[in-house]
């Protein structure tokens, strides 16, 4: 690439844009040239308005804390800067279908953090190890929206990133019906333990929205492209239940599955191990050598030890094991605000430029 794309991150003031703002640091790729956040903050540096906020464990980046903020609702000017932008803004949803809409009507492309687009039919919802070939029905968006360039991709739900990669690894055996239990951590409700101190020593079993969205969006991962639209796929059959607990970063998975041929031990490790997709191919720039690692230990994977791994875009599986009721059961754990947030989305914008739907305006 000649020329870094010029970047914009829509909220980039809360806990996801913060995130996309400290992963970009340094992209070779994508340079940040443009942050826009509510009227309040408009006008300011960013450095002023986040303030006493920044909530990364990594320092604010030196090249945006002088970068003036502009108003999010001002989409034309904030997109006459930028080549395309990152969504985290912090609206209802109907607002965020729309202003997401606007900027892809300037000819900006869009990749999105929220889920108000997940369910758009022409919108591609993806995990680009799993379903790279959504990027299809990018062109029957354009045409709903009247654009040559602009769109808007989005990425899926963080809790699902746990155990959906290692389904897909098995699809050849055919699991037809799971049973997820997420334990997540409170960075996936934008919050430390210094704004939240309630959750300290505390599990919340109840996430509002998130059981459904666990069962629900991976069928849409794993579905097909039909005139212009995504089909989910019927199967398998999901159901979880999804528990806040006290750990700032990391979602575990507890998950049983029910396969129609029968697997061995060996086969199913074989997959993980053996997964390889078009990120790796391509040699993106985000995108883990190693997507799914297995941890023979029966004490992992740990939050503490492994949510890092692969800088946070790998996934760790362990306690792989028969079980009494279903055929079998494991553990997996995803960074939720790496690769179920912001590194996700990253690498989705990656692929897409890599295929020639980002560029250069």
């Amino acid at each position: 690439m000649d020329h870094k794309l010029k970047v914009g991150i829509l909220g980039g003031t809360g806990m996801v844009g913060q995130r996309f703002i400290a992963l970009l640091e340094d992209h070779p790729w994508f340079e940040v040239t443009t942050i826009a956040a509510s009227p309040r903050s408009a006008g300011k540096t960013y450095e002023e308005a986040v303030g006493g906020r920044w909530k990364m464990d990594t320092p604010m980046p030196e090249a945006v804390k002088s970068l003036t903020v502009m108003n999010v609702n001002e989409v034309e000017k904030v997109a006459s800067q930028v080549d395309f932008v990152f969504s985290a803004v912090d609206m209802t949803k109907e607002e965020i279908k729309r202003i997401e809409e606007e900027y892809a009507k300037t000819e900006t492309p869009v990749v999105s953090n929220n889920s108000a687009h997940r369910w758009t039919p022409d919108v591609p919802m993806m995990v680009p190890e799993i379903n790279p070939e959504h990027m299809e029905v990018i062109d029957a968006q354009r045409r709903r929206l009247g654009t040559t360039r602009g769109f808007v991709a989005v990425k899926p739900n963080c809790s699902i990133q746990s155990y959906a990669p290692v389904l897909t690894a098995w699809m050849e055996f055919e699991p037809y019906e799971v049973v997820a239990t997420t334990y997540q951590a409170i960075s996936g409700a934008g919050k430390t333990f210094a704004d939240w101190p309630e959750m300290e020593g505390n599990v919340i079993p109840y996430i509002g929205g998130e059981e459904e969205k666990s069962e629900k969006e991976p069928l849409r991962i794993w579905g097909r492209v039909e005139n212009g639209a995504i089909v989910p796929a019927e199967s398998p059959v999901i159901t979880c239940q999804c528990i806040r607990v006290p750990v700032l970063n990391g979602h575990t998975a507890a998950v049983f599955v029910k396969f129609r041929k029968n697997p061995t031990k060996e086969q199913l490790l074989d997959r993980l191990k053996g997964f390889r997709a078009l990120p790796q191919k391509l040699g993106l720039p985000s995108a883990p050598k190693q997507f799914i690692q297995y941890l023979e230990e029966d004490n992992r994977p740990q939050v503490a030890l492994d949510v890092d791994y692969e800088k946070g875009m790998g996934i760790s599986v362990g306690r792989l094991r028969e079980d009494t009721v279903y055929d079998w059961k494991f553990v997996g754990l995803s960074h939720n605000t790496v690769r179920g947030a912001a590194g996700g989305a990253i690498l989705c914008a990656e692929l897409l430029r890599a295929k020639g739907y980002i560029a250069q305006k």
